[in-house]
């Protein structure tokens, strides 16, 4: 019998049993917004285009309210609210401003895996946009971390 063998299919099934509930839960980080007086999350879940362009509307007019130094913006966008940051999308000029304003852009990787099963193709989305396993546990931790939810 080969004890190391063994022994290494034992760790490499106790790391990966280790690992597994951290991906199941991962969020993405709190804003490195260390002036922020202001913490807003904006939830974005359908695609229609007057919501699009009402979300990016609040969040342009809190950094020109507050100061983009004084508020920490996240929009978190899961279900039918992804297509805002699709590489096609109308509004991607708006967002990649807000995001160099320091808002961050959050896609749900759980919407994005349920639309590649569908079609078969994985979705293609900008690179302004923070991935997050699932988008209404990002808003959980926002929420429980000071953040104000705002569904405009």
């Amino acid at each position: 019998m080969d004890w190391s063998a063994i022994a290494r299919a034992a760790v490499t099934a106790l790391l990966i049993a280790a690992a597994a509930p951290a991906a199941h839960a991962q969020q993405a980080p709190l804003q490195d917004k260390p002036f922020a007086e202001h913490k807003v999350v904006l939830q974005l879940s359908d695609n229609d285009p007057r919501k699009q362009g009402l979300v990016l509307s609040v969040a342009s007019n809190l950094m020109k309210f507050y100061d983009p130094d004084k508020v920490a913006i996240e929009i978190v966008a899961f279900g039918p609210g992804i297509d805002l940051l699709r590489p096609e999308n109308a509004n991607r000029k708006m967002v990649e401003s807000l995001v160099a304003q320091g808002a961050r852009f959050d896609i749900c990787l759980n919407t994005v895996d349920t639309l590649e099963r569908e079609s078969g193709r994985r979705p293609e989305f900008i690179a302004a946009a923070t991935p997050v396993q699932v988008g209404v546990a990002q808003i959980l931790f926002l929420t429980e971390n000071g953040y104000t939810l705002v569904r405009p």
